[in-house]
């Protein structure tokens, strides 16, 4: 989708009911298209994004949302938060320690 990509895009990339990789065909996206990709722990690690929108949630608040069975995953939000910054890495972040009361910053470019 990038500059000098093919244009093209997958739609999905695991299929969660089997849980494995999804065997999706890859699809022309329309002219002047916008791809969001959704996902945990994405920024840090090279992705060439255009625009970048954290949902920043605070430990506590992590802590105080996430289901008992899917507390194992709370110490690497933790460590991706301290040693990644991704709120400092967006161009905009939404505070959503109260998901029904959700709050916009707008940083970098969209500040000039």
């Amino acid at each position: 989708m990038g500059p000098g990509g093919t244009g093209e895009y997958l739609p999905v990339l695991w299929d969660v009911v089997r849980d494995r990789a999804a065997r999706a065909r890859r699809l022309p996206a329309p002219p002047a298209g916008v791809l969001l990709v959704p996902g945990p722990l994405l920024q840090g690690i090279g992705l060439p994004f255009d625009v970048v929108v954290h949902l920043r949630m605070a430990p506590a608040a992590r802590r105080r949302l996430t289901p008992p069975d899917q507390a194992w995953e709370l110490p690497a939000f933790d460590r991706y938060d301290e040693e990644v910054d991704p709120a400092a890495l967006a161009d905009a972040v939404v505070l959503a320690d109260h998901p029904d009361r959700p709050a916009l910053v707008l940083a970098g470019r969209f500040l000039s």
